[in-house]
């Protein structure tokens, strides 16, 4: 499954992230392989906001859809 079809409110822990490029500006969020994340929001045809470590993130459908988690 992608981050992009987690359900609200659940807890996932991120397997990998396809693109090189976004895989290095999450790290600099604090988000990486293996990180757990809260899927705290789906905006319709928006980001999807998620909480990891006090802090919320909005992380654009595109990019979330090449994000798999378990």
């Amino acid at each position: 499954m992608t981050l992009n079809e987690a359900k609200c409110g659940t807890e996932c822990k991120i397997v990998s992230i396809a693109d090189e490029s976004s895989k290095s500006q999450l790290m600099r969020m604090g988000i990486s392989e293996g990180s757990k994340v809260v899927c705290h929001e789906q905006l319709p045809m928006g980001p999807v906001v998620v909480r990891c470590k006090r802090q919320e993130i909005a992380i654009g459908r595109k990019i979330a859809a090449g994000i798999v988690i378990e």
